[in-house]
């Protein structure tokens, strides 16, 4: 079998997902993962699927872009290369939330933290709506503590560098996050 990644992008619409899967199904395809979202009104999708062996990659990519240009989307297929994923580290996950004002470099701020400790974002959603209203300006990431981290370290890191930016931050266990948000 040969894996690609197959990489959707352009302006939302109906109908977007059902193209694509059908595209796959129509080369004999298998879809292994799907990840999609929406941010504003620009669709993102990534697709991993496995194929035949006597559908390569080049001739995959020209078939993809051929689908979906009538929708203005882009495709892009890329071989998936065989590798232990971050993930199988053992880790514990973790939820950490900040809101406050926007301003630039809130992301690299808090990411640059997280990295520092080897630690792996999972999910980021933010959501800026401008202005100094902090219930305006979310971020959440979805994170994958490694067991050997120094929890205690990372939280006053992370809390040291929220204060810097004029954030609220709370940093839970996803378990415990999942209890009291219910998602």
């Amino acid at each position: 079998m040969n894996k690609v990644v197959i990489s959707v992008l352009g302006q939302d619409r109906p109908g977007i997902i059902a193209r694509v899967t059908a595209a796959i199904f129509e080369k004999d395809g298998n879809i292994e993962n799907v990840s999609q979202t929406i941010v504003q009104s620009e669709f993102s999708g990534l697709f991993i699927a496995a194929f035949p062996s006597n559908n390569q990659t080049e001739s995959l990519q020209e078939y993809f872009r051929n689908q979906v240009a009538d929708m203005g989307l882009k495709a892009y297929v890329d071989p998936l290369k065989p590798g232990k994923p971050v993930a199988a580290v053992s880790s514990q996950p973790f939820v950490i939330t900040t809101r406050g004002p926007d301003r630039k470099g809130l992301v690299a701020s808090i990411t640059a933290v997280i990295a520092s400790f080897n630690v792996n974002v999972t999910n980021l959603q933010a959501v800026f709506k401008g202005g100094d209203d902090p219930s305006r300006n979310i971020m959440i990431y979805e994170v994958d503590v490694p067991l050997d981290t120094n929890k205690q370290d990372l939280d006053v890191a992370l809390r040291k560098k929220a204060e810097e930016l004029g954030l609220e931050i709370s940093i839970q266990h996803r378990h415990i996050f999942e209890a009291i948000n219910r998602i």
